[in-house]
């Protein structure tokens, strides 16, 4: 009897190989490369359809869950370790202060406002703004809410001297009688840097701020507060003083055509004060106090316009000093108790030392306000 042939299979068949896993590739690319606790969960995939369907790829697996596991408590010791430094860095979240008044958008301030924000911090960026009756305690009351007026774009120190300017003017007109703010009264300003307003961010908050001591009640005394006397007044002496305070920064010795022109500009503010004061002069009960400011006012204007033809720093600063001079506080101060104005002469207001009738109308207001850099609206 002959012994068949071995088998063989047909030509071009063979034995079929067991198809490969592909959860237990993915297990372990995904645990070095990317995701180890996706690559654990691949692991275990594939070693359940490994077993069931008879696919290979178990040694593959295996290592891919080993490696997923591994760097799954890798990465979780480092986030216990390494966590709270980065969430220390970054601050922890904020949440409003407990502060008398009603939580507010800033963006929902309109002049005349009152407001509150925590620990009477009105530098703060982003402050929690909590509106409150003028007449109870609060740390600020808004003068104005007017968008800034400028074009192109301006940098942050352009900004930052725009909304000085513009919120003293703001003030002068919220509180027109400026000698009756009290002493611990500041201007703050809340106003957009160079790269919000390319963001279209143009907005300006001008603020009155008194977070240094418990005031209450407002501090407004604009036009439709006072008599038209006053108002006419006040407009001229608050015009002179804002000209005055908005002179050249740069050094006089470099900057001559600049002070000069500044100079123009101030002889202009004193006409309009002059003019006004020749209509008071024939007034019952103005008369006398009209006569004596107009006449320094006069003799400050002639000095100015010398500083304006100055034809050297010296011969500038000489007309300078001499129009300073010229006039006085104490005369301003009558004028404004007869038209029944306050008289208690503001701290801004530099007194020089002289005769014995008082120091000169020579002041200007503080340049150190509020700036709160960056404000978002």
């Amino acid at each position: 009897m002959s012994t068949p042939p071995p088998y063989r299979p047909p030509m071009g068949q063979g034995p079929l190989r067991p198809a490969l896993n592909g959860f237990a590739l993915a297990s372990l690319l995904v645990g070095l490369l990317c995701l180890p606790p996706l690559g654990t969960v691949f692991g275990v995939v594939a070693l359940v359809q490994i077993a069931r369907k008879g696919e290979r790829g178990r040694a593959l697996a295996v290592v891919g869950l080993v490696v997923s596991v591994a760097m799954t408590a890798v990465l979780v010791l480092g986030a216990g370790r390494y966590g709270g430094t980065v969430l220390g860095r970054l601050g922890p979240a904020r949440e409003p202060a407990r502060v008398e008044g009603e939580l507010t958008g800033i963006g929902e301030l309109r002049a005349g406002d009152c407001f509150n924000v925590p620990g009477g911090d009105l530098l703060e960026e982003d402050p929690f703004i909590h509106r409150i009756d003028c007449g109870r305690v609060h740390d600020a009351e808004v003068t104005s809410t007017d968008p800034l007026a400028l074009t192109g774009s301006p940098g942050t120190t352009q900004l930052k001297e725009a909304a000085a300017q513009a919120c003293w003017k703001a003030q002068d007109a919220y509180t027109m009688d400026t000698w009756a703010l009290p002493a611990y009264a500041e201007m703050f300003y809340f106003a957009p840097t160079g790269e919000t307003w390319r963001e279209g961010d143009h907005g300006l908050l001008c603020v009155i701020g008194t977070p240094d001591r418990e005031h209450r009640g407002s501090l407004r005394k604009d036009a439709g507060t006072l008599t038209a006397d006053q108002v006419a007044l006040l407009g001229v002496l608050n015009g002179t003083d804002q000209v005055l305070g908005d002179g050249p920064r740069r050094d006089l010795g470099v900057a001559l055509a600049e002070y000069r022109s500044w100079a123009r500009e101030v002889d202009g503010a004193l006409g309009a004060e002059a003019g006004l004061l020749r209509g008071a002069v024939s007034r019952p009960g103005t008369g006398p106090a009209a006569q004596a400011l107009l006449k320094e006012v006069e003799a400050a204007r002639g000095q100015w316009q010398r500083a304006a033809r100055a034809g050297s720093a010296e011969e500038f600063r000489r007309a300078w000093d001499a129009a300073l001079g010229a006039t006085r506080i104490d005369t301003e101060k009558a004028l404004r108790g007869a038209y029944g104005l306050s008289t208690r002469v503001p701290d801004w207001l530099e007194e020089f030392p002289g005769d014995s009738d008082g120091g000169s109308r020579s002041g200007s207001r503080s340049e150190s306000v509020g700036y709160p850099v960056g404000n978002a609206r």
